[in-house]
Protein backbone atom coordinates (compact mmCIF):
# COMPACT_ATOMS: atom_id res chain seq x y z
CA UNK A 1 0.00 0.00 0.00
CA UNK A 2 1.56 3.39 -1.11
CA UNK A 3 1.75 5.87 1.71
CA UNK A 4 -0.25 9.20 1.15
CA UNK A 5 1.29 12.92 2.33
CA UNK A 6 -2.28 15.10 3.87
CA UNK A 7 -2.41 18.50 4.26
CA UNK A 8 -3.92 18.08 8.25
CA UNK A 9 -4.38 15.21 10.95
CA UNK A 10 -7.13 13.04 10.98
CA UNK A 11 -10.30 13.84 10.43
CA UNK A 12 -9.61 16.40 8.27
CA UNK A 13 -11.10 17.42 4.55
CA UNK A 14 -7.53 15.85 3.12
CA UNK A 15 -7.77 12.92 4.93
CA UNK A 16 -11.40 11.89 4.65
CA UNK A 17 -11.12 12.25 0.28
CA UNK A 18 -7.42 10.50 1.00
CA UNK A 19 -9.36 7.39 2.19
CA UNK A 20 -12.42 8.01 -0.44
CA UNK A 21 -9.89 7.58 -3.01
CA UNK A 22 -7.14 4.95 -1.60
CA UNK A 23 -9.68 2.82 0.70
CA UNK A 24 -10.43 3.27 4.06
CA UNK A 25 -7.35 1.23 4.58
CA UNK A 26 -4.32 4.10 3.63
CA UNK A 27 -1.45 4.84 5.33
CA UNK A 28 -1.21 9.15 5.48
CA UNK A 29 1.50 11.23 6.44
CA UNK A 30 0.21 14.15 8.14
CA UNK A 31 1.54 17.77 6.95
CA UNK A 32 0.71 21.08 8.58
CA UNK A 33 1.50 22.77 5.66
CA UNK A 34 1.09 22.24 1.41
CA UNK A 35 4.87 23.17 1.13
CA UNK A 36 5.54 20.10 3.53
CA UNK A 37 3.43 17.77 1.62
CA UNK A 38 5.57 18.54 -1.64
CA UNK A 39 8.38 17.64 0.06
CA UNK A 40 7.23 14.37 1.82
CA UNK A 41 6.76 13.56 -1.97
CA UNK A 42 10.18 15.02 -3.08
CA UNK A 43 12.07 13.32 -0.87
CA UNK A 44 9.84 9.96 -1.56
CA UNK A 45 8.57 9.54 2.23
CA UNK A 46 5.48 9.36 -0.23
CA UNK A 47 4.42 8.00 -3.66
CA UNK A 48 1.19 10.04 -3.45
CA UNK A 49 -0.21 13.57 -2.39
CA UNK A 50 -3.87 15.05 -1.95
CA UNK A 51 -3.93 18.85 -2.40
CA UNK A 52 -7.03 21.08 -2.52
CA UNK A 53 -6.91 22.67 -6.06
CA UNK A 54 -10.24 25.23 -5.96
CA UNK A 55 -13.75 25.46 -4.12
CA UNK A 56 -17.14 26.29 -5.89
CA UNK A 57 -17.16 29.06 -3.34
CA UNK A 58 -13.73 30.12 -2.75
CA UNK A 59 -12.66 30.09 -5.84
CA UNK A 60 -8.68 28.66 -6.90
CA UNK A 61 -6.34 28.32 -4.08
CA UNK A 62 -3.62 30.18 -6.39
CA UNK A 63 -0.45 29.07 -4.23
CA UNK A 64 -1.12 25.15 -4.79
CA UNK A 65 -0.67 25.54 -8.21
CA UNK A 66 2.88 27.09 -8.22
CA UNK A 67 3.91 24.25 -5.96
CA UNK A 68 2.51 21.72 -8.65
CA UNK A 69 4.36 23.24 -11.44
CA UNK A 70 7.48 24.46 -9.53
CA UNK A 71 7.66 21.16 -7.06
CA UNK A 72 7.78 18.94 -10.12
CA UNK A 73 4.79 17.40 -9.65
CA UNK A 74 2.24 15.44 -12.11
CA UNK A 75 -1.35 15.16 -11.32
CA UNK A 76 -2.51 11.72 -12.25
CA UNK A 77 -6.24 11.70 -10.32
CA UNK A 78 -9.06 14.31 -8.98
CA UNK A 79 -11.53 14.03 -6.53
CA UNK A 80 -14.40 15.83 -5.69
CA UNK A 81 -16.02 16.16 -1.89
CA UNK A 82 -18.98 18.13 -1.02
CA UNK A 83 -17.88 19.59 1.91
CA UNK A 84 -20.74 19.98 4.70
CA UNK A 85 -19.06 22.34 7.61
CA UNK A 86 -20.44 21.42 11.59
CA UNK A 87 -19.70 23.45 14.50
CA UNK A 88 -18.63 21.28 17.10
CA UNK A 89 -17.34 22.03 20.63
CA UNK A 90 -17.26 20.06 24.23
CA UNK A 91 -20.31 18.71 25.22
CA UNK A 92 -23.12 19.81 28.06
CA UNK A 93 -22.59 23.72 26.39
CA UNK A 94 -25.01 25.64 24.30
CA UNK A 95 -24.01 28.11 21.39
CA UNK A 96 -24.68 31.15 23.95
CA UNK A 97 -21.76 29.69 25.51
CA UNK A 98 -19.09 29.45 22.95
CA UNK A 99 -17.12 32.47 23.14
CA UNK A 100 -14.75 32.21 19.78
CA UNK A 101 -14.60 29.99 17.03
CA UNK A 102 -11.55 29.02 15.52
CA UNK A 103 -10.68 27.22 11.98
CA UNK A 104 -9.02 27.31 8.66
CA UNK A 105 -9.82 30.60 6.38
CA UNK A 106 -11.58 29.11 4.02
CA UNK A 107 -13.74 27.25 6.24
CA UNK A 108 -14.47 30.58 8.40
CA UNK A 109 -15.61 32.10 5.02
CA UNK A 110 -17.64 29.70 3.51
CA UNK A 111 -19.57 29.87 6.90
CA UNK A 112 -19.10 33.20 7.95
CA UNK A 113 -22.79 34.01 7.11
CA UNK A 114 -24.09 32.01 9.62
CA UNK A 115 -22.21 33.36 12.60
CA UNK A 116 -23.97 37.28 11.89
CA UNK A 117 -26.46 36.07 13.53
CA UNK A 118 -24.16 35.55 16.79
CA UNK A 119 -22.44 38.86 16.89
CA UNK A 120 -21.01 37.39 20.25
CA UNK A 121 -18.82 35.03 18.66
CA UNK A 122 -15.24 36.49 17.38
CA UNK A 123 -13.77 34.29 14.57
CA UNK A 124 -10.25 33.34 14.79
CA UNK A 125 -7.94 31.64 11.98
CA UNK A 126 -6.11 28.93 12.53
CA UNK A 127 -4.13 26.43 10.35
CA UNK A 128 -6.68 23.37 10.02
CA UNK A 129 -9.97 22.31 10.84
CA UNK A 130 -9.53 19.49 12.56
CA UNK A 131 -6.18 20.34 14.53
CA UNK A 132 -8.55 22.63 16.57
CA UNK A 133 -11.26 20.19 17.00
CA UNK A 134 -8.17 18.19 18.78
CA UNK A 135 -6.83 20.72 20.51
CA UNK A 136 -9.80 21.52 22.28
CA UNK A 137 -10.68 18.18 23.43
CA UNK A 138 -6.45 17.68 24.70
CA UNK A 139 -7.22 21.36 26.31
CA UNK A 140 -10.65 20.99 27.57
CA UNK A 141 -11.61 24.37 26.65
CA UNK A 142 -14.69 25.43 27.21
CA UNK A 143 -16.63 28.12 25.40
CA UNK A 144 -14.48 27.70 22.20
CA UNK A 145 -15.74 25.80 19.45
CA UNK A 146 -14.45 24.32 16.13
CA UNK A 147 -15.57 24.50 12.68
CA UNK A 148 -14.30 20.86 10.73
CA UNK A 149 -16.02 17.66 9.62
CA UNK A 150 -18.79 15.28 11.21
CA UNK A 151 -15.98 12.40 11.08
CA UNK A 152 -13.41 15.18 12.86
CA UNK A 153 -16.47 14.91 15.47
CA UNK A 154 -16.43 11.35 15.87
CA UNK A 155 -12.91 11.13 16.21
CA UNK A 156 -12.39 14.01 19.17
CA UNK A 157 -15.44 13.20 20.69
CA UNK A 158 -16.94 16.59 20.60
CA UNK A 159 -20.52 17.23 20.20
CA UNK A 160 -22.33 19.42 17.19
CA UNK A 161 -23.88 22.61 17.88
CA UNK A 162 -25.16 22.65 14.59
CA UNK A 163 -24.84 21.02 11.11
CA UNK A 164 -24.68 22.27 7.34
CA UNK A 165 -23.46 25.90 8.68
CA UNK A 166 -21.57 26.30 5.11
CA UNK A 167 -23.53 29.62 3.24
CA UNK A 168 -24.00 28.04 0.25
CA UNK A 169 -25.07 24.25 0.37
CA UNK A 170 -23.58 22.81 -2.80
CA UNK A 171 -19.87 23.73 -1.53
CA UNK A 172 -17.97 21.69 -3.60
CA UNK A 173 -14.03 21.18 -3.54
CA UNK A 174 -11.91 19.80 -5.94
CA UNK A 175 -9.00 18.01 -5.21
CA UNK A 176 -6.17 16.46 -7.02
CA UNK A 177 -4.04 13.40 -6.66
CA UNK A 178 -0.26 14.20 -7.11
CA UNK A 179 3.29 12.28 -7.76
CA UNK A 180 7.04 13.39 -8.73
CA UNK A 181 6.52 13.51 -12.36
CA UNK A 182 9.68 11.24 -12.70
CA UNK A 183 7.92 8.39 -10.79
CA UNK A 184 4.32 9.16 -11.76
CA UNK A 185 2.42 6.20 -12.81
CA UNK A 186 0.69 6.35 -15.85
CA UNK A 187 -3.08 6.27 -15.85
CA UNK A 188 -4.59 3.66 -17.88
CA UNK A 189 -7.71 5.69 -19.00
CA UNK A 190 -7.14 9.15 -19.89
CA UNK A 191 -9.90 11.25 -20.56
CA UNK A 192 -9.12 14.95 -18.82
CA UNK A 193 -5.67 16.60 -18.93
CA UNK A 194 -3.97 19.85 -17.25
CA UNK A 195 -1.77 22.07 -18.97
CA UNK A 196 0.05 24.95 -18.64
CA UNK A 197 1.16 27.38 -21.37
CA UNK A 198 2.44 30.78 -21.95
CA UNK A 199 2.01 32.91 -24.95
CA UNK A 200 3.53 35.82 -27.12
CA UNK A 201 1.62 39.54 -25.68
CA UNK A 202 -0.43 40.12 -28.57
CA UNK A 203 -3.96 40.55 -30.21
CA UNK A 204 -5.93 37.37 -30.57
CA UNK A 205 -3.15 34.86 -29.13
CA UNK A 206 -5.38 33.57 -26.61
CA UNK A 207 -8.24 33.14 -28.74
CA UNK A 208 -6.18 31.38 -31.04
CA UNK A 209 -5.58 28.47 -28.86
CA UNK A 210 -9.11 28.48 -27.64
CA UNK A 211 -10.61 28.32 -31.28
CA UNK A 212 -7.93 25.46 -31.74
CA UNK A 213 -9.05 23.38 -28.93
CA UNK A 214 -12.80 23.71 -29.81
CA UNK A 215 -12.04 22.40 -33.15
CA UNK A 216 -9.93 19.71 -31.97
CA UNK A 217 -13.57 18.71 -29.67
CA UNK A 218 -11.86 19.63 -26.37
CA UNK A 219 -13.98 20.84 -23.39
CA UNK A 220 -12.51 23.32 -21.36
CA UNK A 221 -13.19 23.08 -17.94
CA UNK A 222 -11.14 25.46 -16.52
CA UNK A 223 -8.84 27.75 -17.22
CA UNK A 224 -6.95 30.50 -14.84
CA UNK A 225 -4.01 32.78 -15.05
CA UNK A 226 -1.61 33.77 -12.84
CA UNK A 227 1.57 36.09 -13.55
CA UNK A 228 4.84 35.21 -14.35
CA UNK A 229 7.19 36.49 -11.54
CA UNK A 230 10.40 36.89 -13.50
CA UNK A 231 8.36 38.73 -16.77
CA UNK A 232 5.91 41.61 -15.00
CA UNK A 233 2.61 42.04 -17.58
CA UNK A 234 3.13 38.35 -18.64
CA UNK A 235 1.01 35.66 -17.89
CA UNK A 236 0.80 32.27 -17.45
CA UNK A 237 -2.71 30.23 -18.54
CA UNK A 238 -3.69 26.94 -16.77
CA UNK A 239 -5.94 24.92 -18.42
CA UNK A 240 -8.14 21.94 -17.70
CA UNK A 241 -9.87 19.84 -20.71
CA UNK A 242 -11.92 16.64 -20.86
CA UNK A 243 -12.17 14.94 -24.25
CA UNK A 244 -12.77 11.69 -25.75
CA UNK A 245 -10.95 10.71 -28.38
CA UNK A 246 -6.97 10.96 -26.96
CA UNK A 247 -6.08 11.04 -30.38
CA UNK A 248 -7.89 14.68 -31.09
CA UNK A 249 -6.08 15.81 -27.45
CA UNK A 250 -2.96 14.65 -28.60
CA UNK A 251 -3.34 16.58 -32.12
CA UNK A 252 -4.18 19.92 -30.22
CA UNK A 253 -1.46 19.59 -27.59
CA UNK A 254 0.97 19.23 -30.78
CA UNK A 255 -0.32 22.27 -32.17
CA UNK A 256 -0.35 24.23 -28.82
CA UNK A 257 2.99 23.43 -28.75
CA UNK A 258 3.87 25.37 -32.19
CA UNK A 259 1.64 28.31 -31.02
CA UNK A 260 2.51 28.74 -27.69
CA UNK A 261 6.53 30.22 -26.07
CA UNK A 262 6.07 27.47 -23.48
CA UNK A 263 3.77 24.55 -23.01
CA UNK A 264 3.59 21.85 -19.94
CA UNK A 265 1.62 19.04 -19.36
CA UNK A 266 0.74 19.41 -15.48
CA UNK A 267 -1.30 16.26 -15.57
CA UNK A 268 -3.10 13.35 -17.97
CA UNK A 269 -5.63 11.28 -16.13
CA UNK A 270 -9.58 9.61 -15.87
CA UNK A 271 -11.71 12.70 -14.87
CA UNK A 272 -13.28 13.17 -10.96
CA UNK A 273 -14.94 10.80 -8.75
CA UNK A 274 -17.42 12.54 -6.24
CA UNK A 275 -18.42 11.83 -2.39
CA UNK A 276 -19.75 13.88 -0.01
CA UNK A 277 -19.99 14.91 3.70
CA UNK A 278 -23.71 15.84 4.96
Amino acid sequence: MSRVAIQGIEGSFHHIVAKQYFGESVETLNCSTFDQLIDSIKSDDCQFGVMAIENSIAGSILPNYSLIDNGQMTIVGEHLYSIGHQLMALSGQAIEDIKEVHSHPMALLQCKNYFLQYPHIRLVEAQDTAEEAKRIVENKIRGLGAIASREAAGIFGLNILSSGIQTIKNNVTRFVIIQHKDRATRCQKVNKASLKFMLEHQRGSLATVLNLMSDRHLNLTKIQSLPVIETPGKYAFFVDVVFEEYKEYEKARKMIEIIATQLKILGEFTDKKYDQDS
